[in-house]
């Protein structure tokens, strides 16, 4: 592994940035970039060091943060208005005394709390919101416009949301074909584009003679990943990471099968996929939606299976091994392309632990950050601020 690997990882209070070189040891931290913002997902591209992060609240409003050296530098792009806007109306002359000045009206008015998602895929990048809707950008996220198509699908009325709200949190995009996409919507599903977005299925139904005897996966999906083409696995191999268990599609979705069976708990929010081996995934189980929402026992563990799925086994060198009470959330694990794959995750308690081996051995490379909401990495990009 040759080069530098970064972490961004979005908190309630601003994106921050870990960096360390190609043995993915001695971190360094900088920031917090932002100004502050909740920020729900950042993400990067190595070739050019764009990077950008997505976020807001009802004070803020909702907007993607841009910047076009790494991190050196920072504007946003805002989606909505929020309480702030009102506020610095109503009160120029004190809002002046603290520096701040009337905005422009916001690209999308009132209709968007916040971004939860982002991917890039070529000269596209999207953007999911809560209340959930769609957004695409051909121009690096200076503009923006709703995707209609899947705005207007008819089962839109029945979508209810999760307890978060009804938030589109995830985006997986295919990077030989631009045509298709899938989206996780709480609690909405799965849905599926392969014409670039101007239709959309809804993809939820359970293989024929699963166990549970339902014939769909809950609606609430926590986490949706798809899987690289390699090892003879085709192309449309996904995972999700759902309020009721951990599911395979090996058909893009059309048909899901429940692959719990083995994790202490059908409860969790994450899941990673080995960039290398479409087998391998990572999940970090947690003990139930009403008894705490912390690691079973209070002993941490990210559980790892090699066979798709068909088995699973704990990985929990290096993590607290008692009265540990921390969440992992839906976008706070991640992994890089090292050879043995690294494996990341953050902790609503404001840690970020890392394995340079797959999950066999951890280490704590951050601590007393803000409460961890994404990490995602980028490789060989500059070092940046």
């Amino acid at each position: 592994m040759t080069g530098t690997v970064r972490l961004l990882v979005g908190t309630t209070k601003g994106c921050f940035i870990l960096t360390a070189n190609a043995d993915r040891a001695g971190w360094s931290l900088s920031g917090p970039f932002c100004d502050g913002w909740p920020i729900n997902h950042a993400i990067g591209r190595a070739a050019d060091g764009m990077l950008w992060a997505a976020g807001g609240n009802d004070w803020v409003g909702a907007g993607v943060w841009r910047s076009p050296d790494g991190g050196e530098t920072w504007s946003l792009t805002r989606f909505s208005s929020g309480y702030s806007d009102v506020w610095i109306a109503e009160n120029p002359e004190f809002a002046a005394q603290l520096g701040l000045q009337p905005r422009p009206p916001a690209a999308f008015g009132n209709e968007v709390d916040a971004i939860w998602s982002l991917a890039s895929q070529g000269d596209r990048l999207y953007a999911g919101s809560k209340p959930a809707e769609l957004f695409l950008s051909t121009d690096t996220g200076e503009t923006w416009q709703k995707v209609t198509g899947l705005h207007d699908h008819p089962s839109k009325q029945g979508w209810e949301p999760g307890a978060a709200g009804l938030t589109l949190h995830s985006i997986v995009t295919d990077p030989e074909d631009a045509a298709k996409l899938w989206v996780g919507i709480s609690a909405a599903g799965v849905f599926a584009t392969e014409d670039g977005g101007k239709s959309w299925e809804r993809r939820n139904r359970l293989a024929n003679g699963n166990a549970r005897g339902d014939t769909e996966t809950a609606l609430c999906v926590h986490h949706l990943e798809r899987a690289p083409a390699a090892n003879g696995v085709g192309r449309d191999l996904l995972y999700q990471q759902n309020h009721q268990g951990t599911f395979r599609s090996s058909d893009g979705g059309r048909s899901w099968q429940d692959i719990t069976a083995g994790l202490p708990s059908d409860f969790g929010f994450p899941i990673a996929v080995d960039p290398h081996d479409p087998a391998t995934i990572w999940v970090m189980p947690l003990n139930g939606d009403m008894v705490g929402r912390y690691p079973p026992d209070a002993a941490a563990a990210v559980w790892r299976s090699c066979d798709g799925g068909a088995s699973w086994g704990a990985c929990r060198e290096g993590l607290p091994g008692r009265n540990c009470f921390f969440t992992v959330l839906r976008q706070a694990m991640a992994t890089d392309r090292g050879r043995p794959t690294g494996v990341y995750f953050g902790t609503n308690s404001g840690s970020v632990f890392a394995s340079r081996d797959g999950g066999d051995n951890w280490a704590e490379i951050a601590r007393h950050l803000p409460t961890v909401l994404c990490v995602e990495t980028i490789e060989g990009a500059p070092t940046g601020a």
